[in-house]
């Protein structure tokens, strides 16, 4: 096992270098980079090149990269914004927990509500109510964070009145969580696409749970009904479903880009929506490496959790 995580540290290490590189590529493609970024549309030829000279973006391009890095490892500097007049990390310290929040409130409600209704399929299988509960997961999984907010903002903040348009504004999570009526829309927003996928998944593990030996060895003991269906298929249905939570991990974050863009959410995926409409190339560099980060600390959870709740697995 110690051998495996070495292993899958060192990759997750490559992949996050590789994410990050390759986005640092692409953003000394963007036309005036930095320096158009900082000193306007209208800034004169001899003032850009006075600036790329003054912060080292006159150099090679591998020069430039292994003093992004060297900042990034001796003391976690992400760069300056000149839009926002804060260093990333700042920036970053300062959104990064709200959307942890929004995240983990919206991954522990789909949770809540795709389980159950993932067993319930398999209770009524092939009947009215399975039927009707996957054509509602497959609209779910197939419409955009966009069009869901949308939709609720229309319907409940507008119509009915029941939830604010905008999320909360405050600057700090406990603000943020002080208003939680605030919430409730950009809670359901980006749990929409969780929901439906968490529950095809749960029906299907359910469904191949309900086939194996140990199910018709307890029913041949005379287990009946409920208690084969929560002590013995539950139990071991629920394994991927750990697992796929790690895995989802990006997707969820990236629909907590467009669903914080929506509601105006004060985290990470506003901050980053924003820092490309203004080409603020920091911003940019920094969100995507917290979201490399985020990306294969998730894979590797998903992995080790699988071995921790499948005595049966043993990584080499």
């Amino acid at each position: 096992m110690t051998g495996y995580l070495i292993r899958r540290v060192g990759q997750a290490i490559i992949v996050v270098l590789g994410v990050t590189f390759l986005v640092f590529i692409l953003s000394r493609m963007i036309p005036g980079g930095e320096a158009r970024a900082a000193l306007g549309a209208r800034a004169l030829p001899q003032a850009i090149r006075q600036f790329n000279r003054v912060n080292g973006f006159d150099l090679p391009i591998w020069d430039q990269f292994y003093q992004y890095l060297r900042n990034l490892v001796e003391s976690f500097n992400l760069g300056y914004s000149y839009h926002y007049n804060q260093s990333v990390k700042a920036l970053i310290d300062e959104r990064l927990p709200k959307t942890l929040v929004l995240v983990g409130i919206s991954t522990v409600f789909a949770l809540v509500i795709a389980v159950p209704l993932g067993v319930l399929q398999v209770v009524r299988r092939n009947k009215p109510v399975d039927y009707t509960l996957t054509g509602f997961a497959f609209i779910g999984y197939s419409a955009p964070a966009f069009l869901i907010g949308q939709l609720l903002i229309l319907y409940f903040a507008i119509d009915l009145r029941w939830f604010s348009v905008e999320a909360p504004q405050g600057a700090t999570v406990g603000a943020i969580l002080g208003d939680p009526r605030g919430l409730v829309l950009p809670v359901l927003t980006l749990s929409a696409l969780t929901i439906a996928a968490f529950s095809r998944y749960m029906r299907s593990s359910m469904m191949e749970a309900m086939t194996q030996d140990y199910i018709r060895t307890a029913r041949a003991k005379g287990a009946r009904g409920a208690r084969v269906l929560f002590r013995h298929a539950l139990r071991n249905a629920l394994i991927p479903i750990i697992t796929l939570i790690g895995l989802s991990l990006p997707g969820i974050v990236g629909g907590a880009l467009i669903t914080e863009t929506v509601f105006n959410f004060p985290g990470m995926g506003l901050l980053t929506t924003q820092a490309a409409l203004n080409t603020d190339v920091p911003i940019l560099l920094g969100t995507t490496f917290v979201a490399a980060l985020a990306t294969v600390a998730g894979s590797l959870i998903a992995d080790i959790l699988y071995a921790v709740v499948d005595p049966r697995v043993r990584y080499t």
